[in-house]
């Protein structure tokens, strides 16, 4: 690692303007993304401004029955607050299923959001990779793929977007509040990430010396009854290889409204619209439940080696709508 300058931020706007002055200033929450990267030589800042005495870690409610959510809330704290876990049970089931204990004491909201992809040819940098080293290549299409992206890559990525968290958020309408040299702004989380295409690299819609300061999720009464299940190669802690968000509500048998996202299949948490649209108003059985799936995911496009990322996620919309909906019968 080399050596490199570390300053605390007193304040937003001073946050935001030493992020300004040089293009290799990072924000530094929890670093337990940054700081991995930084040791393996992908990341080279040459200064941290350390943002965790910002008065940004609070999660309050808001006028309109959602709830906000501060930038630097732990993941550990935002997994245990009550509301989360009465109103958006899954958001708490993400975040738990997402890391050891101790890495949830330490990693924060706007961090989680902005992690970059755990493909092992981005994080070796003796390999080539279009999204650290724009145009040289991207040797996972022909080399490991087997947990790499089934919809919405390019010929230029096939990496998938690590987080937990950031699907549940995907879910229930999230959107991401930031501040700038120019104010305050928001993007909905559906649109904060970029699709692939030819700049990989480019991987949010943030411009350069944005800080993020705190989240919003909008009223959603069916949320819930919602529940987020994670499909990993072992059972400790370790990135999903797919994972759904969903939650369901059922009047006489039929479904009135729907929320799904996947995991671990795209190069952003995949909001699951063509499923949600099969799903409302139709009968609430297993019938409909995989023909929502096979909706949402006609659009794949799997490499050689992760075709069963298909079959797994229309598996995981069966069982978890299934019992979501027998727990509305209750």
């Amino acid at each position: 690692m080399r050596e490199f300058d570390y300053q605390r931020a007193s304040d937003v706007a001073g946050a935001v303007a030493l992020l300004g002055a040089d293009p290799d200033t990072r924000f530094l929450g929890g670093g337990t993304n940054l700081v991995d990267l930084m040791k393996s030589g992908v990341e080279r800042p040459v200064r941290l401004v350390d943002i965790r005495e910002l008065p940004l870690d609070e999660i309050e409610s808001t006028p309109d029955g959602g709830l906000r959510i501060g930038a630097t809330v732990t993941n550990g704290d935002l997994a245990a607050h009550p509301e989360i876990r009465r109103r958006y049970p899954a958001l708490a089931q993400a975040v738990l299923a997402g890391a050891s204990g101790q890495l949830r004491n330490m990693a924060t909201v706007g961090g989680n959001l902005l992690q970059r992809t755990r493909c092992g040819y981005f994080t070796d940098v003796t390999k080539p990779c279009n999204k650290r080293v724009p145009g040289s290549g991207c040797p996972a299409i022909e080399g490991e793929h087997h947990n790499h992206a089934i919809l919405g890559a390019s010929g230029h990525c096939v990496a998938v977007h690590p987080s937990d968290m950031a699907v549940a958020l995907a879910a229930f309408d999230a959107v991401v509040h930031f501040h700038t040299a120019h104010g305050p702004g928001e993007l909905p989380l559906t649109d904060f990430y970029l699709p692939v295409g030819d700049t990989p690299h480019r991987e949010t819609a943030l411009l350069p010396g944005t800080l993020i300061t705190h989240v919003t999720l909008p009223p959603a009464p069916v949320a819930a009854r919602s529940r987020y299940r994670k499909v990993r190669e072992r059972a400790s802690y370790a990135f999903a290889i797919g994972s759904l968000a969903a939650a369901l509500d059922v009047r006489d048998g039929v479904v009135q409204d729907a929320r799904l996202a996947f995991g671990a299949v795209a190069s952003r948490p995949w909001r699951a619209g063509a499923a949600e649209r099969v799903l409302i108003g139709a009968p609430a059985d297993a019938g409909t439940y995989a023909a929502a799936a096979d909706a949402e995911l006609a659009a794949a496009r799997p490499l050689p080696h992760n075709g069963y990322k298909v079959e797994l996620i229309r598996n995981l919309v069966v069982a978890v709508l299934s019992e979501l909906a027998e727990e509305d019968a209750r």
